[in-house]
Protein backbone atom coordinates (compact mmCIF):
# COMPACT_ATOMS: atom_id res chain seq x y z
CA UNK A 1 0.00 0.00 0.00
CA UNK A 2 1.11 3.60 -0.92
CA UNK A 3 1.92 6.39 1.98
CA UNK A 4 -1.08 8.11 0.67
CA UNK A 5 -3.72 4.50 0.53
CA UNK A 6 -4.52 2.11 -1.65
CA UNK A 7 -3.21 2.22 -5.40
CA UNK A 8 -5.95 3.67 -7.31
CA UNK A 9 -6.63 1.71 -10.63
CA UNK A 10 -8.98 2.15 -13.43
CA UNK A 11 -9.61 -0.95 -15.94
CA UNK A 12 -10.12 -0.37 -20.25
CA UNK A 13 -11.35 -2.71 -22.36
CA UNK A 14 -14.50 -3.51 -24.57
CA UNK A 15 -14.65 -6.67 -23.64
CA UNK A 16 -16.78 -7.59 -20.51
CA UNK A 17 -15.79 -10.81 -19.60
CA UNK A 18 -12.04 -9.51 -20.08
CA UNK A 19 -13.08 -6.93 -17.74
CA UNK A 20 -14.72 -9.43 -15.12
CA UNK A 21 -11.46 -11.14 -14.99
CA UNK A 22 -9.37 -7.94 -14.48
CA UNK A 23 -11.37 -6.82 -11.44
CA UNK A 24 -11.51 -10.07 -9.71
CA UNK A 25 -7.66 -9.58 -10.00
CA UNK A 26 -7.52 -6.01 -8.77
CA UNK A 27 -10.11 -6.88 -5.68
CA UNK A 28 -7.77 -9.64 -4.48
CA UNK A 29 -5.10 -7.42 -2.98
CA UNK A 30 -5.55 -4.88 -0.03
CA UNK A 31 -3.12 -2.22 -1.55
CA UNK A 32 -4.97 -1.90 -5.00
CA UNK A 33 -8.28 -0.12 -5.29
CA UNK A 34 -10.02 -0.50 -8.62
CA UNK A 35 -11.28 3.10 -8.79
CA UNK A 36 -13.08 2.48 -12.59
CA UNK A 37 -13.91 1.03 -15.62
CA UNK A 38 -14.32 1.88 -19.34
CA UNK A 39 -14.64 0.16 -22.57
CA UNK A 40 -13.09 2.44 -25.11
CA UNK A 41 -10.21 4.80 -24.91
CA UNK A 42 -12.13 8.04 -25.05
CA UNK A 43 -14.20 6.63 -21.87
CA UNK A 44 -10.97 6.15 -20.47
CA UNK A 45 -9.90 9.54 -20.84
CA UNK A 46 -13.31 10.88 -19.32
CA UNK A 47 -12.05 8.48 -16.24
CA UNK A 48 -8.58 10.15 -16.01
CA UNK A 49 -10.15 13.06 -15.66
CA UNK A 50 -12.87 12.69 -13.05
CA UNK A 51 -11.39 10.21 -10.96
CA UNK A 52 -7.24 11.35 -11.61
CA UNK A 53 -6.25 7.27 -11.49
CA UNK A 54 -2.47 5.90 -9.96
CA UNK A 55 -2.43 3.77 -12.76
CA UNK A 56 -4.34 2.48 -15.80
CA UNK A 57 -4.65 -0.66 -17.46
CA UNK A 58 -5.37 -0.23 -20.91
CA UNK A 59 -6.42 -2.36 -24.11
CA UNK A 60 -4.61 -2.14 -27.09
CA UNK A 61 -7.16 -3.24 -29.64
CA UNK A 62 -10.40 -1.65 -29.70
CA UNK A 63 -12.95 0.55 -32.11
CA UNK A 64 -12.60 4.13 -32.34
CA UNK A 65 -10.09 4.88 -30.18
CA UNK A 66 -7.65 2.27 -29.74
CA UNK A 67 -5.36 1.59 -26.78
CA UNK A 68 -2.15 3.75 -28.17
CA UNK A 69 -4.03 6.27 -28.77
CA UNK A 70 -5.54 6.76 -25.59
CA UNK A 71 -2.25 6.55 -23.80
CA UNK A 72 -0.58 8.85 -25.61
CA UNK A 73 -3.90 11.06 -25.01
CA UNK A 74 -3.58 10.63 -21.08
CA UNK A 75 0.15 10.59 -20.66
CA UNK A 76 -0.18 14.20 -22.47
CA UNK A 77 -2.56 15.65 -19.88
CA UNK A 78 -2.11 14.09 -16.98
CA UNK A 79 1.85 13.09 -16.80
CA UNK A 80 1.30 11.76 -13.44
CA UNK A 81 -0.97 8.69 -14.52
CA UNK A 82 1.09 5.14 -15.37
CA UNK A 83 -0.69 3.29 -17.78
CA UNK A 84 0.17 -0.73 -18.55
CA UNK A 85 -1.19 -2.14 -21.89
CA UNK A 86 -2.22 -5.07 -21.10
CA UNK A 87 -3.29 -7.21 -24.50
CA UNK A 88 -3.77 -10.62 -26.12
CA UNK A 89 -1.22 -9.46 -29.19
CA UNK A 90 1.89 -9.55 -29.41
CA UNK A 91 2.45 -7.58 -33.03
CA UNK A 92 5.70 -5.87 -32.77
CA UNK A 93 3.83 -3.05 -34.38
CA UNK A 94 1.87 -3.07 -31.28
CA UNK A 95 4.57 -3.01 -28.84
CA UNK A 96 6.28 -0.28 -30.33
CA UNK A 97 3.32 1.95 -30.33
CA UNK A 98 1.90 1.36 -26.51
CA UNK A 99 5.61 1.89 -25.35
CA UNK A 100 6.12 5.21 -27.81
CA UNK A 101 2.66 6.39 -26.65
CA UNK A 102 4.19 6.41 -22.91
CA UNK A 103 2.76 3.44 -21.66
CA UNK A 104 5.67 2.10 -18.81
CA UNK A 105 4.39 -1.62 -19.03
CA UNK A 106 3.86 -3.75 -21.73
CA UNK A 107 1.86 -7.23 -20.76
CA UNK A 108 -0.44 -9.89 -22.29
CA UNK A 109 -2.88 -10.97 -20.20
CA UNK A 110 -2.53 -14.26 -19.70
CA UNK A 111 -0.48 -12.78 -17.03
CA UNK A 112 -1.33 -14.20 -12.94
CA UNK A 113 -2.90 -12.22 -10.40
CA UNK A 114 0.51 -11.74 -8.60
CA UNK A 115 2.17 -10.84 -11.65
CA UNK A 116 -0.30 -8.39 -12.55
CA UNK A 117 0.05 -6.59 -9.59
CA UNK A 118 3.25 -6.72 -8.89
CA UNK A 119 3.32 -4.51 -12.43
CA UNK A 120 0.90 -2.25 -11.11
CA UNK A 121 3.28 -1.21 -8.05
CA UNK A 122 5.79 -1.00 -10.27
CA UNK A 123 4.01 1.58 -12.34
CA UNK A 124 3.20 3.41 -9.64
CA UNK A 125 6.73 3.61 -8.50
CA UNK A 126 7.66 4.63 -12.28
CA UNK A 127 9.58 1.14 -12.88
CA UNK A 128 8.68 -0.13 -15.99
CA UNK A 129 7.38 -4.16 -16.63
CA UNK A 130 7.38 -5.90 -20.01
CA UNK A 131 6.36 -9.09 -21.14
CA UNK A 132 9.36 -11.06 -22.85
CA UNK A 133 7.75 -10.38 -26.04
CA UNK A 134 7.67 -6.67 -25.48
CA UNK A 135 11.74 -6.66 -24.12
CA UNK A 136 12.34 -8.50 -26.96
CA UNK A 137 10.86 -6.26 -29.41
CA UNK A 138 12.62 -2.76 -28.27
CA UNK A 139 16.05 -5.19 -28.05
CA UNK A 140 15.38 -5.65 -31.54
CA UNK A 141 14.68 -2.26 -32.30
CA UNK A 142 17.43 -1.04 -30.60
CA UNK A 143 20.03 -3.15 -31.92
CA UNK A 144 18.30 -2.22 -35.95
CA UNK A 145 18.70 1.40 -35.30
CA UNK A 146 22.14 1.25 -34.05
CA UNK A 147 22.73 -0.65 -37.85
CA UNK A 148 20.84 1.23 -40.13
CA UNK A 149 22.76 2.10 -42.95
CA UNK A 150 25.52 -0.40 -41.89
CA UNK A 151 24.49 -2.29 -44.81
CA UNK A 152 24.46 0.31 -47.90
CA UNK A 153 27.13 -0.17 -50.29
CA UNK A 154 29.48 2.23 -51.58
CA UNK A 155 27.18 3.21 -54.30
CA UNK A 156 24.22 2.89 -52.57
CA UNK A 157 25.50 5.34 -50.15
CA UNK A 158 26.69 7.39 -53.31
CA UNK A 159 23.06 7.80 -54.23
CA UNK A 160 21.35 8.63 -50.91
CA UNK A 161 23.54 11.46 -50.67
CA UNK A 162 22.84 12.39 -53.90
CA UNK A 163 19.09 12.05 -52.77
CA UNK A 164 20.05 13.97 -49.78
CA UNK A 165 20.49 16.87 -52.24
CA UNK A 166 16.95 16.92 -53.37
CA UNK A 167 18.18 15.07 -56.90
CA UNK A 168 15.69 13.34 -59.26
CA UNK A 169 16.59 9.59 -60.29
CA UNK A 170 17.43 11.70 -63.87
CA UNK A 171 20.05 14.02 -62.31
CA UNK A 172 21.50 11.07 -60.33
CA UNK A 173 22.29 9.32 -63.12
CA UNK A 174 23.37 11.95 -65.18
CA UNK A 175 25.73 12.75 -62.43
CA UNK A 176 27.24 9.16 -62.18
CA UNK A 177 27.07 8.42 -65.45
CA UNK A 178 24.99 5.82 -65.05
CA UNK A 179 21.05 4.58 -66.70
CA UNK A 180 18.10 5.86 -64.99
CA UNK A 181 17.19 1.68 -64.31
CA UNK A 182 20.90 1.52 -62.39
CA UNK A 183 19.54 4.48 -60.06
CA UNK A 184 16.08 2.96 -59.86
CA UNK A 185 17.54 0.09 -59.01
CA UNK A 186 20.15 1.64 -55.83
CA UNK A 187 16.70 3.72 -55.07
CA UNK A 188 14.52 0.55 -54.38
CA UNK A 189 17.85 -1.02 -51.84
CA UNK A 190 18.37 1.92 -50.31
CA UNK A 191 14.61 2.32 -49.31
CA UNK A 192 14.32 -1.22 -48.45
CA UNK A 193 17.68 -1.70 -46.03
CA UNK A 194 16.94 1.72 -44.12
CA UNK A 195 13.25 0.84 -43.80
CA UNK A 196 11.70 3.60 -45.57
CA UNK A 197 8.34 4.22 -47.28
CA UNK A 198 10.05 6.47 -49.68
CA UNK A 199 12.71 8.75 -50.70
CA UNK A 200 11.60 11.84 -48.34
CA UNK A 201 11.62 9.34 -45.44
CA UNK A 202 14.86 7.91 -46.08
CA UNK A 203 16.38 11.30 -46.43
CA UNK A 204 15.16 11.81 -42.84
CA UNK A 205 16.64 8.66 -41.77
CA UNK A 206 19.94 9.56 -43.66
CA UNK A 207 19.92 12.99 -41.72
CA UNK A 208 18.62 11.16 -38.37
CA UNK A 209 20.92 8.87 -38.21
CA UNK A 210 23.94 10.88 -39.30
CA UNK A 211 24.60 8.91 -42.69
CA UNK A 212 25.33 12.26 -44.56
CA UNK A 213 27.62 14.89 -43.08
CA UNK A 214 26.47 17.90 -45.16
CA UNK A 215 24.22 17.54 -48.77
CA UNK A 216 26.67 15.61 -51.19
CA UNK A 217 28.98 14.83 -48.68
CA UNK A 218 28.87 10.76 -47.01
CA UNK A 219 29.83 9.85 -43.46
CA UNK A 220 30.76 6.40 -44.49
CA UNK A 221 32.35 5.33 -48.17
CA UNK A 222 34.20 2.37 -47.07
CA UNK A 223 31.55 0.12 -48.18
CA UNK A 224 31.45 -1.71 -50.91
Amino acid sequence: MSETGPIRVIMVDDHAMVRSGLRFFVRSFDDLDLVGEASSGSEAIDLCLRLQPDVVLMDMVMPGMDGAEATAAIRQQWPKIQVIALTSFQEDNLIERALQAGAIGYLLKNVSAQELAQAIRAAHAGRSTLAQEAADVLIAATRQKADIGSDLTERESEVLALLGDGLTNAQIAERLVVSQATVKFHVRNILSKLGAANRNEATALAWQYRLLKKPGSLRRTDRG
